[in-house]
């Protein structure tokens, strides 16, 4: 539906345990080609030879994580992004961060060692010395995002639809899948209720499942009435979304409810995500409000 778009890469920074980890996951199940812990002096060759050549096969979308691990001079980004920019580069750098006291918590819940903690730094110095040593990519960054009161999920979704869509230059289309006991997406464009389709949960073995496994496409492929609404589904998104892209909003969702969120909601979700991508939308993400 776009012509080919500008190379995009991603950069992704700041504080250990404030959800670096998160967002590369996030970028990956994007599609995003992703690495992390890149000194930012091998930055320009990494990025031009992943991102040169626009042959086909090479990934159009990068995501990097760069820290204070590298012992590199953070101070040299800000002029590499400009000649970046100067190629035809899109280069964005969000910065993620946390209060002290959350930070303390997150460590102490899962046990990890701060990446600082080998210069023999007690866990409050170190965070104390990682602000210092990241405040060149923090002033550099294009958004500062405080993921304190932020769980994962909310995290993701955050990722999803401010940062990670919108690239493909029209409009982008996320594909969520929710459960309506935990209430309808206060979000969503177009909510669809999956719940009059045949519950995979009834059975034994598929019960542990979610959409996502084969064994529930192939047992929702089977039912007629599934197959009957999804095309039917198909039919009006394909007759009314293209029309959405002449509005002025950026980006659409499209919800799928069923009881739990986990099996019917989740498969139509990523059908649906397939089907677009398929029709030829750029930019197109699913989302699993209860899974994710």
């Amino acid at each position: 539906m776009n012509a080919t778009p500008s190379p995009v890469l991603v950069i992704v920074s700041g504080l250990s345990g404030s959800g670096k980890s998160v967002a590369l996951k996030t970028f990956e199940d994007l599609d995003y080609y992703c690495s992390d812990n890149i000194p930012v002096n091998l930055l320009p060759e990494f990025v031009r030879g992943v991102l040169g050549e626009r042959n086909e096969g090479r990934p159009q979308r990068m995501a990097l994580g760069i820290d204070a691990r590298g012992r590199s001079d953070l101070s040299q980004l800000g002029q590499w992004r400009q000649s970046a920019r100067d190629h035809d580069i899109e280069a964005t750098l969000l910065f993620f961060e946390a209060d002290d006291d959350t930070l303390l918590a997150r460590f102490a819940d899962t046990r990890r060692r701060h990446p600082l903690s080998q210069l023999g730094l007690s866990l409050p110095e170190a965070i104390v010395r990682e602000r210092e040593l990241t405040a060149p990519l923090r002033h550099e960054a294009d958004a500062i995002i405080d993921t304190s009161r932020l769980n994962v999920h909310q995290l993701r979704r955050k990722l999803i639809t401010e940062y990670a869509l919108g690239h493909g230059g029209g409009l982008s289309l996320l594909f969520e899948s929710f459960a309506y006991k935990r209430g309808v997406p206060a979000e969503a464009d177009f909510v669809f209720d999956a719940r009059v389709l045949p519950n995979p949960h009834w059975d034994p073995e598929l019960r542990s499942l979610t959409g996502r496994d084969r064994e529930v496409r192939e047992y929702l492929d089977a039912q007629p009435e599934v197959v009957r609404y999804a095309a039917q589904l198909e039919d009006l998104l394909d007759t009314w979304l293209p029309k959405l892209g002449s509005d002025t909003r950026s980006y659409v969702t499209v919800a799928f409810g069923c009881t739990g969120g986990k099996h019917r909601s989740v498969y139509l979700a990523e059908r649906l995500a397939r089907h677009a991508r398929a029709q030829g939308w750029q930019d197109v993400a699913t989302f699993h409000r209860e899974q994710d």
